[in-house]
């Protein structure tokens, strides 16, 4: 039986990276019935951090990029938390992203945008789903985005 979610990510070019263990003393996520929460992802390309504040050293695009990859990394957890099989994917319910931004920076929304376009794009209308976007003044390791998600997931 094939998978939609995998064939999907298949047809756009993309390979989800390994699921990262935690960087501290927490889990990567937890399941409560078919409700996944998703500890916050940084941004990540090729192994490497995408570093520096949205507004100074990132531009909108840039940060957006960043969001996506976080995005990715989203996916790369509900896998690992799913036994490998994305098609137990039923919906993206909720991300939260913070922006590592300058005091000043208000375009949050479109940042964090790089991972919601990303999500529908791959999934459809189960990548459909209710945000936050917030601005921080600093985020682990320099990073300029992080996202966490909830995902329903069957059972």
């Amino acid at each position: 039986m094939s998978n939609p979610v995998e064939t999907r990510l298949s047809e756009m070019g993309i390979t989800l990276p390994e699921a990262n263990a935690p960087a501290a003393n927490y889990v990567p996520f937890v399941k409560v019935g078919d409700t996944l929460y998703v500890s916050g992802q940084i941004s990540m390309k090729d192994g490497k951090m995408i570093t520096g504040k949205v507004g100074a050293d990132l531009s909108v695009d840039e940060g957006a990029a960043a969001a996506r990859t976080c995005a990715l990394s989203l996916l790369s957890q509900v896998k690992a938390a799913c036994g490998g099989d994305l098609s137990k994917l039923k919906r993206v319910v909720k991300l939260t992203g913070f922006v590592n931004s300058t005091p000043e920076f208000g375009d949050q929304p479109k940042v964090i945008n790089g991972a919601s376009d990303f999500l529908v794009e791959a999934l459809g209308d189960i990548g459909r789903h209710a945000r936050s976007a917030v601005s921080a003044g600093a985020l682990p390791f320099g990073v300029a985005v992080e996202i966490e998600g909830i995902f329903q997931i069957a059972e």
